[in-house]
């Protein structure tokens, strides 16, 4: 999978895309990551991208041109001219696991990093899409962008070791994920569940699931509204509302 990113600072994306799982997917050649430093297409000899905007009003807007001319160039050397391109903006859609998994399917992404106060209206008119991911304001798109690049790798058939593992995080089934425990077995009096020792993988399973389920329901109540749940799930909840439920009324 290709990303190809549009920004003002590529020198920003040195550190993340340098070390851990993304450098091992990079060196492994799964994923490619370009940066386009959005400068290099401005049409004056300044390399000025950004200009005060129209009606007045603080701050500067990024100029409709360079953008454009730096994804025109890009979609130029693509293979397939088609492929989502991303505005990285807080205006655009909440990013969620479930929107990671389904760009993961693309081959290439295109993602463009808005600065300053934002991006002249008409470059909306270019891309397919928007992002953002989280209800607050980042100096620039240039952490979305990591974020999602992120994401989106850990669901690219190769990029994890375990492939098994993107179907068990936070968020996969709607869920939290349930409680984690390594070596050692006994830490400053506390201890590992035992039913996590037994070997019994059916109750293993189980214990994680409930455990999910429970955590869900005391940090994100919300996302059970929209979780997968089967039966079993259902069941147990209705018993530890009414578990709850009495607590409330012995309390």
């Amino acid at each position: 999978m290709v990303f190809d990113i549009l920004t003002l600072f590529p020198e920003m994306f040195t550190g993340p895309f340098s070390a851990s799982i993304l450098k091992r997917a990079v060196d492994r050649g799964i994923i490619r990551i370009n940066l386009i430093n959005i400068r290099d297409y401005s049409p004056n000899r300044h390399r000025t991208v950004d200009d005060a905007p129209f009606g007045g009003g603080a701050g500067m807007v990024m100029g409709p041109e360079p953008i454009i001319r730096a994804l025109e160039a890009v979609q130029q050397k693509r293979e397939s001219k088609t492929g989502p391109v991303i505005l990285l903006c807080p205006q655009g859609e909440r990013f969620t696991q479930a929107l990671a998994r389904e760009l993961s399917r693309e081959e290439h992404l295109v993602l463009i990093c808005g600065h300053y106060e934002g991006v002249d209206e008409r470059v909306r008119g270019y891309v397919t899409g928007e992002i953002s991911i989280g209800d607050y304001v980042l100096t620039g798109g240039e952490l979305a962008a990591m974020v999602v690049v992120d994401a989106v790798s850990r669901h690219v058939p190769g990029v994890l070791g375990e492939e098994t593992a993107p179907a068990t995080d936070s968020f996969a089934d709607g869920l939290l994920e349930h409680p984690q425990y390594t070596r050692p077995r006994s830490f400053q009096g506390s201890e590992v569940p035992e039913v996590l020792l037994s070997g019994h993988h059916a109750r293993i399973a189980r214990w994680r699931r409930e455990e999910a389920l429970i955590r869900t329901l005391v940090r994100r109540p919300e996302l059970l509204e929209t979780a997968r749940l089967d039966a079993a799930d259902r069941q147990f909840l209705r018993e530890l509302a009414a578990r709850l439920s009495r607590m409330n009324l012995n309390g």
